[in-house]
């Protein structure tokens, strides 16, 4: 008898303590439960600690109540001036509602395939309103903020709250980057023949320029030298005037004797009358005097 009702305590227990084990279970600080009843969901549990829940009828599901992290693959985006970018972006996200999130997505799996379109989608779309200077210009901060803003109201029916999405890398495909770089070696080969041109260009009229105040000066030296050139005769005129005048026979017997030493060489032959005034003083030695 003794023995039947130790065995019976005993089954009792063990059943008491698997029901309590079944029904008991507690909640992280960082996670956040959803009780499901065959199912259907039951309620929320938002708040840490020890919970209990209807064993064997009822499933607890838990979410993270952290921040969480989504790093996009790199996606291909068109700008308003046509250009292709390749743009690598990554989101921060939290699940607010996990009854939404868990009748919607039901896992992160499922959280991240529709933020994926959600964030691509919105992405395409207001970046397709810009142009490619505009994006990575410090214009970015805004085009994030309105890229937020959209794709929040889209989440918020998934149970999932963002928090902030940003591009981490702007780039051009290799195609695009081989275009870009050709465009932009023509360009500066343009700037480069311009530069050349207007280089030349101030070099023919800095040359003119010289040349032409190299005239100036040598015309001015010229006249300059003629001037002095001028009043040096007259003032050697002058001289030979005033001596002169103070004695002509000697000035005559010196300019003879002048004339005689310059047409008299040795390989000149003149034919002479004894008695021109050309040889008046050979023939009278004191003409002179």
């Amino acid at each position: 008898m003794n023995g039947g009702i130790a065995r019976a305590g005993i089954f009792f227990l063990v059943a008491g303590l698997v029901i309590l084990s079944q029904s008991a279970f507690r909640v992280l600080q960082i996670e956040q439960a959803l009780i499901v009843q065959l199912g259907s969901p039951v309620r929320t549990i938002t708040e840490p600690g020890l919970h209990f829940k209807i064993p064997f009828l009822q499933e607890v599901y838990t979410f993270e109540n952290r921040l969480l992290v989504f790093d996009q693959d790199p996606q291909e985006v068109l700008s308003k001036d046509k250009k292709n970018l390749k743009v690598d972006n990554y989101a921060r996200w939290r699940i607010v509602d996990p009854l939404k999130f868990y009748q919607t997505v039901r896992s992160q799996m499922g959280a991240k395939a529709r933020l994926n379109d959600i964030i691509y989608s919105n992405l395409r779309e207001v970046l397709g309103q810009h142009t490619m200077m505009e994006i990575v210009s410090g214009e970015r901060d805004d085009l994030m903020s309105k890229i937020l803003i959209q794709a929040n109201v889209q989440a918020k029916t998934y149970g999932i709250q963002l928090v902030d999405v940003r591009i981490k890398r702007t780039d051009l495909p290799p195609e695009n980057s081989k275009a870009v770089f050709r465009r932009m070696q023509t360009e500066r080969e343009r700037q480069a023949k311009q530069y050349r041109a207007e280089g030349e260009e101030e070099a023919v009229k800095i040359r003119a320029e010289a040349d032409r105040k190299r005239e100036i000066l040598l015309a001015n030296a010229d006249r300059t030298a003629r001037e002095l050139r001028g009043g040096g005769d007259a003032e050697s005129a002058r001289i030979y005037a005033e001596a002169y005048g103070q004695d002509e026979e000697f000035f005559a017997f010196l300019r003879s004797m002048e004339a005689y030493s310059a047409g008299l060489t040795e390989q000149s032959t003149m034919l002479l009358d004894p008695n021109s005034a050309f040889m008046r003083f050979f023939n009278n030695p004191n003409a002179g005097r």
